[in-house]
């Protein structure tokens, strides 16, 4: 297959790279700062002569967007917004525009469109969109409308030889370097990887090789379109969640976090308690219906495999 990621240089982007171009497709990625043989120049917001790798691909895979890992002030947030909505847009006028257009359009959207809530898990059906909590930051509100406004841009593109799925992707779980398993292994191996302000609220993630085989279940089944759920069958509080990663890293203790020590912590790290405290229970009710099997349906096995492959990242960048 030609497959184009566009925005296919981050952390996601970087393990649908590898893992495509491993099973012997040809992986073309966009970027704003071109550097490999296969990376071709964008700037995500208008047409330009990236386009014509759209033209005649069969998968496009639109990971675009700004990183979530920040600090959510106004301006940052506006970027959130504008980054998703404005590449979803051009993608979408690229693929009506081309002779041979993709049959399947995937694009990345989250989990977080979901409620925070404990009482029950989040599938495509049954599920309830966030935005009208009562009891949670105001501005978590437009984390929600930046998955619906994603989404809509994708859906309203005029496109009707093109498949369209909208990934609600839990957080991919990978050793490579400053992925979210990093930086969280990297507070357990520090003894900080206790509960966050108690530890109830719920974490919903994927391992990224159940990442990947997702994303070719979707691009064979092509009776699958819409939001589809990418998160493991087993989400989990966080409590539990970082208990299993202590096991994992041979890590007995971890200090545990109250909310005001989190808020600093995410000041440090330039980056926000929301993506710590919002409880994202979200379960993967299409991907299950339609046949698919997790590797990883439960943490502790994911969190051993992940520890595993990191000591051997590092064992051999020492080597090196």
């Amino acid at each position: 297959m030609k497959v184009v990621l566009p925005g296919g240089t981050g952390q996601v982007g970087a393990i649908l790279d590898r893992a495509l171009t491993a099973a012997g497709h040809e992986v073309t990625v966009l970027t704003r700062r071109p550097a490999r043989a296969h990376d071709i120049a964008w700037d995500g917001t208008t047409l330009g002569p990236w386009a014509a790798a759209i033209d005649g691909c069969d998968v496009v895979i639109n990971l675009a967007g700004r990183s979530v890992s920040c600090r959510y002030t106004a301006e940052n947030l506006r970027a959130m917004m504008n980054s998703r909505i404005d590449s979803a847009r051009v993608i979408g006028e690229a693929i009506a525009a081309a002779e041979r257009p993709p049959r399947i359009w995937l694009q990345m959207s989250t989990a977080t469109v979901y409620a925070h809530r404990f009482d029950a898990a989040n599938d495509e059906a049954t599920g309830v969109i966030g935005g009208s909590e009562h009891g949670v930051p105001d501005y978590w509100s437009y984390s929600v409308e930046i998955a619906k406004n994603w989404e809509r841009a994708q859906s309203e593109a005029p496109t009707p030889a093109t498949r369209k799925v909208a990934l609600r992707a839990a957080m991919v779980m990978s050793p490579d370097r400053g992925g979210v398993f990093d930086v969280l292994s990297r507070l357990v191996r520090l003894g900080l990887g206790g509960p966050v302000a108690g530890g109830a609220q719920y974490v919903s993630w994927i391992h990224e090789e159940d990442f990947v085989r997702a994303v070719e279940f979707l691009i064979a089944h092509d009776d699958l379109d819409g939001p589809v759920n990418l998160s493991s069958p087993g989400p989990l509080p966080h409590r539990d969640f970082m208990r299993a990663l202590r096991t994992a890293w041979g890590v007995p203790l971890g200090l545990p976090a109250t909310r005001w020590m989190a808020e600093l912590g995410a000041f440090a790290l330039r980056s926000d308690t929301e993506l710590l405290l919002k409880s994202r229970r979200v379960v993967p009710g299409r991907l299950g219906a339609a046949g698919f099997t997790f590797t990883f349906p439960e943490w502790e096995k994911a969190a051993a495999s992940l520890v595993q492959r990191a000591r051997l990242i590092r064992e051999t960048s020492h080597a090196a």
